[in-house]
């Protein structure tokens, strides 16, 4: 361990509750796979994770946890579990910012980013992929594609299993469009690095079909406009993040393969504005990456993809079971959202979503809110609508949507 570890301050980590060999334990892996691994940890150890933050000294956490959780610890776990912590580069500090630096160096000189889904969440191969997404054409049956000269998308980021109709629903709408433009700007959620307000990269995308690439040049022009240290400041999120890779295979399937030029963006967390009176909009990143794009893009036929989905309710994400009656509340809310973003009204849609605090975990807030802005599109057309199950005991539920702008 280095000499700061002796207050020891976790990463940004995801850490789940699950039965292992029995027994209540704590799933505890790293967003950006630094270390290369996980951890099982007793679920006991909870509330040493939660004062590794940075204030608490290693002699002190072991005292601290008695006091304030009733919990007695040996006396050399504490240090044992941050030793394996830092071994596994779960630690803000030196060695996990070397392994930060190695593996973004080690992503941006790749040739392009690969499909990090292919061959788990969907066929790697493009005869198969081909095969399965013209199924879910044809299942969806007949959808007059509008016209080509179309602005925009919202298109769902779940997995092809579960939303699947969804998927093919909008994009058979957006056929035209899809295969029109000679530049596909990509505004989708950032899972991962929510705190970062725009995240670009020079990095190409692949999919089964071959390469989409980023038009550097223009990447270059935004980042001159943000600021390039706040534009590549959470730059490696974009390799394992799923909301551009599954939008971006479904755009390449529609031009049967034939390549175009994208702008791959990653947009963050709107949470700082729900206590908020000014709108995200207004000023800041978002405000400079609007203005920026509508100049830059402005001799370019541009078809905006804004990847989000809707609701994410239940104890699959820290919520109450989700019953009947609250299925049926959630496709009512949903429905009012829709009518604000069919009509193009960013800012209704955003103080919908604020009324309530954000109380559905609308995951697509920043990407769709983004691209109405973006694009003043209005008169959109809802192209598909579902609630999926995201748990095995059909409590928890993700809702998605697709709608298609002329």
């Amino acid at each position: 361990m280095t000499p700061t570890d002796s207050y020891p301050k976790l990463r940004a980590l995801d850490i789940h509750l699950i039965e292992h060999q029995g027994r209540p334990s704590l799933l505890v892996q790293d967003k950006l796979e630094l270390g290369g691994q996980y951890l099982i940890l007793p679920h006991a150890l909870g509330p040493v994770l939660i004062l590794c933050d940075g204030q608490h000294e290693i002699g002190s956490i072991q005292e601290e946890v008695q006091r304030r959780y009733g919990v007695r610890l040996p006396a050399d776990m504490v240090e044992e579990l941050v030793d394996a912590l830092d071994q596994a580069c779960f630690l803000d500090n030196e060695r996990s910012a070397a392994a930060m630096d190695a593996a973004l160096q080690a992503y941006r000189a790749a040739p392009f980013r690969p499909p990090r889904l292919a061959g788990k969440g969907y066929p790697a191969e493009a005869s198969e992929l081909q095969a399965l997404f013209d199924r879910y054409l044809h299942e969806v049956g007949d959808a007059d594609p509008l016209p080509a000269d179309g602005r925009a998308i919202l298109s769902p980021h779940i997995d092809y299993a579960r939303g699947g109709a969804v998927y093919a629903r909008t994009w058979k709408r957006a056929a035209a469009m899809a295969q029109a433009a000679d530049l596909v700007v990509v505004l989708a959620t950032n899972h991962y690095g929510g705190e970062n307000a725009v995240t670009l990269t020079r990095q190409h995308y692949a999919t089964p079909y071959g390469v989409l690439p980023t038009d550097i040049e223009i990447v270059d022009a935004l980042a001159a406009a943000l600021g390039s240290e706040q534009a590549f400041a959470g730059e490696l999120y974009h390799q394992p993040e799923h909301s551009i890779e599954l939008a971006l295979t479904w755009l390449h399937h529609m031009r049967a393969g034939r390549a175009v030029a994208v702008v791959p963006i990653l947009t963050g967390s709107f949470q700082p504005w729900l206590s908020s009176q000014d709108e995200p909009a207004a000023s800041g990143p978002y405000a400079i990456l609007i203005d920026a794009l509508r100049q830059i893009t402005a001799r370019r036929r541009v078809l905006v993809v804004a990847s989000g989905d809707l609701a994410h309710v239940g104890p699959a994400f820290d919520g109450d079971p989700v019953g009947e009656a609250e299925r049926q509340a959630l496709a009512a809310s949903d429905d009012q959202l829709l009518q604000y973003l069919t009509a193009g009204d960013a800012d209704g849609f955003w103080h919908s979503i604020k009324a309530i605090q954000d109380r559905n975990n609308v995951c697509g807030v920043s990407p769709f809110y983004l691209t109405l802005k973006l694009t003043a599109a209005s008169s959109g057309q809802r192209a598909g609508y579902a609630i999926c199950p995201a748990d095995e005991n059909n409590s928890s539920f993700v809702s998605v949507c697709g709608v298609v702008y002329p």
